[in-house]
C-alpha cells in the first residue's frame, strides 16, 4: 500500500516543499552521483551520520568506513540530504510531497523550515539514543518526514488518503483517514524498531523515523499558525 495523494486542498504554494524536494534531488545528482559508486558509498560515508564517530571512541581498524573522513557532528544535518539508493530517494520525496504542503499551509514558509529542520535532528537523536555504538551510517530525510507526518496527523486527521494497493495483477484505489494511514505507518516503525534491537547490521532506521514522528505530533502546536490553519476545511479533530 502506498499513499498518492490526499483530499486536502493546496491553499498557498509550498516553495519550502518544493525547495526542500529539489535541494535533496539536486544532493543526489552532483553529490552522490546518481547512485553511481564510488560517488554513493563515498558521500554516504563522509556526510552520512555515524553514532559511533559522534563521540570519538571508536578504533579507526573498527570504522565502517574506512581511510574515509567522518561527517562528526555536521552528519547531523548532512545526512538528511544523503539517501542510499534510488527508491529511498523517491520514495521519501513522495511522502514529503503528498503531506508536506499542508503542513507548510498550516505553519508558513519560516515555520515549516525551523520544524523541520528541528523534527530531522530529532529524529538522528532517537536512532543514535536507540544504537549509540552502531558505526553504520545513517542516510534518509525520513526521520525529518517522520515528523512531517506526526503533524499532519494532529492537523488533519479526518482528511481522506488516496492509497494505491499492488497485488500481482490487482490494482485496487482506496481511501483512508489520514489517522488510519499514518497510525498504520508509525505502528510498523515501532515493530520494526523493537524487532531491531541488538540487531548490528545496516538497515531501516526504524527509531529515526519514530523519533521524528512524535517529536513533529509535539513541536506542531508550538509551530503552527491558527489563522492559516483555519482556512482548511478538514483541519481539526
Amino acid at each position: 500500500m502506498f499513499p498518492i495523494r490526499d483530499d486536502n486542498p493546496q491553499l498557498k504554494t509550498p516553495f519550502v516543499t518544493y525547495g526542500l524536494i529539489a535541494l535533496n534531488i539536486l544532493t543526489w545528482m552532483l553529490v552522490q552521483g546518481l547512485g553511481a559508486d564510488p560517488q554513493l558509498s563515498t558521500s554516504v560515508c563522509e556526510f552520512g551520520l555515524v553514532p559511533a564517530d559522534l563521540f570519538d571512541t571508536l578504533p579507526e581498524s573498527n570504522r565502517a568506513c574506512q581511510s574515509l573522513p567522518s561527517s562528526g557532528w555536521f552528519g547531523l544535518l548532512s545526512a538528511m540530504f544523503m539517501h542510499g539508493g534510488w527508491m529511498h530517494l523517491i520514495g521519501n520525496m513522495w511522502f514529503l510531497w503528498v503531506f508536506g504542503g499542508n503542513v507548510e499551509d498550516a505553519m508558513g514558509p519560516v515555520n515549516f523550515l525551523v520544524f523541520y529542520t528541528l523534527t530531522g535532528l530529532a529524529a538522528a537523536g532517537a536512532q543514535i539514543w536507540a544504537n549509540p555504538a552502531s558505526t553504520i551510517p545513517m542516510v534518509g530525510a525520513s526521520g525529518a518526514i517522520g515528523g512531517v507526518m506526526g503533524a499532519y496527523i494532529m492537523l488533519y486527521p479526518k482528511v481522506k488518503v488516496h492509497m494505491l494497493f499492488v497485488l500481482f495483477v490487482i490494482v485496487k484505489t482506496f481511501r483512508v483517514p489520514a489517522i488510519a494511514m499514518l497510525g498504520y505507518w508509525i505502528v510498523v516503525q515501532l515493530i520494526g524498531g523493537f524487532n531491531s534491537i541488538g540487531q548490528q547490521g545496516g538497515g531501516v532506521a526504524f527509531w529515526a523515523h519514530v523519533g521524528g514522528f512524535v517529536v513533529g505530533a509535539i513541536l506542531v502546536f508550538l509551530f503552527k499558525d491558527n489563522k492559516l490553519l483555519d482556512q482548511h476545511p478538514y483541519h481539526g479533530w
